[in-house]
């Protein structure tokens, strides 16, 4: 027997892991995860976009559109930004995080901070926005490698009967 020739790429692993932690947002509009990865292939820490610890899903607002105070821009923690508290202090210099979602400008300064010097990212349909030019000139400045993802498959189905395994 041989072994399996049809498993996944790291980089669809860890983009797989990314989109996975974004299901725990309670986002109604806007799902995204993170993940943090060391040059040895390594899960560093994972995060997804909501509420900051003891702030109430159901007490804060998830709406769009209105004054600072009654929308969820005010409030919200990004996925990046949880990653990288996650992380408890671990040391994050060259390591590489996976987004669906291309970072904002908030995001960016957390990344670059960190140490963080590769974004795996897949979608940038905010590339023409204030926020997303001023989050690549920080990290064209920064010297940050930014990698658009052509993921190799197009979706992964996950069983969680028992029988499957």
């Amino acid at each position: 027997m041989t072994k399996r020739t049809d498993y996944i790429s790291w980089d669809d692993y860890f983009l797989g892991i990314s989109l996975l932690a974004a299901r725990r947002s309670k986002d109604p509009g806007t799902q995204v995860g993170a993940c943090i990865v060391s040059p040895e292939n390594r899960i560093v820490s994972i995060g997804y976009n909501g509420m900051p610890y003891g702030c109430s899903d159901d007490e804060f607002p998830w709406g769009r559109e209105g004054e600072a105070l009654d929308v969820k821009y005010t409030y919200v923690c990004h996925a990046e930004l949880n990653a990288i508290l996650n992380a408890s202090g671990r040391d994050l210099k060259g390591c590489r995080i996976y987004v669906p979602l291309f970072p904002c400008n908030e995001c960016a300064k957390a990344i670059i901070q960190s140490g963080i010097n590769k974004v795996m990212y897949l979608s940038d349909k905010y590339k023409d926005t204030d926020i997303v030019v001023a989050s690549k000139r920080m990290f064209q400045a920064a010297g940050v490698e930014l990698v658009q993802l052509q993921p190799e498959i197009e979706e992964i189905c996950l069983s969680f009967r028992a029988e499957d395994v």
